[in-house]
């Protein structure tokens, strides 16, 4: 989040999608009950440091980090925020005030804070004290998304446990505390909210998001049977191809798979910032594979696909599609089509705040193409094109950036090298 995004915030009133909290001495007792009201309504933005009509008041500088501990602490205990959720909190300073921002999505799961379900309207957060609200809400929640879709012969059998000690060393790395790395497996898909009740048949049982994560292949093809990702590389765009994978294992595998493609047929870009050496194809592509594997309708019987020419790379996979048209930077909306899903990667470390990774492919495609931003278009059909140039001769290209959000600049020492694949 940029200054200027803030102030347009904060030019707006309290709302339904809007929190303000003062949270001078330390963290606002109340605002785990405005992040649980958010996920189970349509998400929201929560500045921290501001009065109640957005005037910024700001935080004390030695008291910024202790909230944000404290705040993640919070969000990773299921104890008080169930299921746990991760969000990503950004420290700001405005007009030499700081302030603490983070964007709560709407979540596809029914949370609780302390065991309390909480809601949002225009007066702002309330508890569900009655049972037909407690079942309106859970309702919505499952029948909004596919991945909540209960599964209730779904067994523990029925999936890769072993992915389970991938899941908590990989935590562990991401968060040392994080109480993953401590839970059974079963405990992992409760806290996770992959264990629901289906209030319209009474069952209850492992979700469809359970059978996508660590299914086995035989247990997809029983759940998704039309579940397919076919990544294809074709460079001189004629009917033959020069490598094919086809894809129909869980998401967690899908995911090394497709990344281990673009590494085969695609070349580094590596890029120094700073002092730190990155991959722009990792940091470009790993947006792109998360989004075709997390942003997706698995209920659609369409293959989702990703398709490498000699000049570009194309994804398509079939979605529900939140808005129409091309997106930009300029009309980017944060809205996970999975959000169990995407919150799972999320405790991984493999995803950011939400619209991070759209913002990550129009920050570093341009510098591969020789100008050209990314294409990613939102129909029922969601594709993205990155365009690149593949060039012969290894250059150096150095390029100095003002960042007007927090005044610092980044010197970027781009060489970009041509990868050998031998097939």
């Amino acid at each position: 989040m940029t200054v200027e995004g803030i102030k347009r915030i904060t030019a707006n009133s309290e709302g339904t999608e809007i929190e303000y909290k003062r949270s001078q001495i330390g963290l606002a007792r109340s605002v785990d009950e405005t992040i649980c009201a958010f996920l189970n309504r349509r998400g929201g933005h929560v500045i921290l440091g501001a009065d109640d009509d957005g005037t910024i008041i700001g935080i004390p500088s030695d008291k910024v980090k202790e909230q944000m501990d404290t705040l993640a602490k919070y969000l990773n205990n299921p104890q008080i925020i169930n299921p746990a959720f991760y969000l990503n909190c950004e420290p700001l300073q405005i007009d030499e005030k700081w302030i603490i921002y983070f964007y709560v999505p709407e979540s596809s799961q029914a949370h609780t804070y302390k065991g309390i379900y909480y809601d949002r309207n225009q007066d702002g957060d309330f508890s569900l004290k009655n049972a037909h609200q407690i079942a309106d809400l859970i309702l919505r929640k499952q029948t909004s998304c596919t991945e909540n879709r209960v599964l209730p012969y779904l067994t523990m059998d029925d999936l890769e446990e072993e992915l389970f000690d991938d899941v908590r060393k990989k935590v562990k790395l991401n968060k040392a505390t994080h109480l993953w790395a401590t839970m059974t497996n079963e405990e992992i898909l409760e806290s996770a909210g992959m264990r629901l009740k289906d209030l319209q048949t009474g069952q209850e049982g492992y979700t469809m998001a359970a059978a996508l994560l660590f299914g086995k292949e035989k247990t997809l093809t029983s759940v998704v049977p039309f579940y397919k990702t076919d990544a294809i590389c074709r460079k001189d765009e004629s009917i033959l191809y020069d490598d094919r994978d086809i894809i129909k294992c869980n998401l967690l595998r899908a995911y090394q798979r497709l990344m281990d493609f673009c590494g085969r047929h695609l070349p580094e870009w590596p890029i120094i910032e700073g002092e730190q050496r990155k991959s722009m194809r990792e940091l470009i592509f790993r947006e792109v594979c998360l989004n075709l594997l997390i942003h997706r309708e698995f209920g659609a019987h369409h293959d989702a696909s990703l398709i490498i020419y000699h000049y570009k790379v194309e994804t398509s996979n079939w979605n529900t599609p939140f808005g129409y048209g091309q997106i930009t930077l300029g009309n980017l909306r944060s809205h996970a089509k999975n959000p169990c899903i995407a919150n799972f990667f999320a405790q991984l470390g493999m995803v950011e705040e939400l619209g991070n990774g759209t913002r990550t492919m129009f920050k570093y495609v341009p510098y591969i193409s020789g100008g050209k931003e990314p294409l990613i278009e939102e129909q029922d059909e969601f594709k993205v094109c990155i365009p690149f140039i593949e060039g012969n001769n290894t250059h150096k290209r150095t390029t100095n950036r003002q960042q007007t959000d927090n005044k610092r600049t980044t010197n970027f020492h781009v060489r970009t090298t041509k990868s050998i694949v031998e097939t």
